[in-house]
């Protein structure tokens, strides 16, 4: 698994545990339904990366090397 996936898996089970009124610790920052906001921004961004490095590995490329299509 890469890191990019190890985070997204991390952020979706603290937005989920946000989500059911927990709070989740990671090292010495708490998050709490206070900060939902800010996890699932953490979420999105790690998805991004997730999604870009599954497209890379599918022989795919970066978004921000991409060949224009011009049909």
């Amino acid at each position: 698994m890469t890191t990019s996936a190890e985070m997204l898996a991390k952020y979706t089970a603290a937005e989920a545990a946000i989500l059911d009124g927990q709070i989740v610790q990671f090292g010495e920052r708490k998050l709490t339904r206070a900060n939902l906001a800010e996890v699932q921004q953490g979420r999105r961004e790690w998805q991004q990366r997730a999604n870009a490095e599954a497209r890379i590995s599918a022989g795919g490329t970066s978004p921000r090397f991409q060949t224009p299509d011009f049909r």
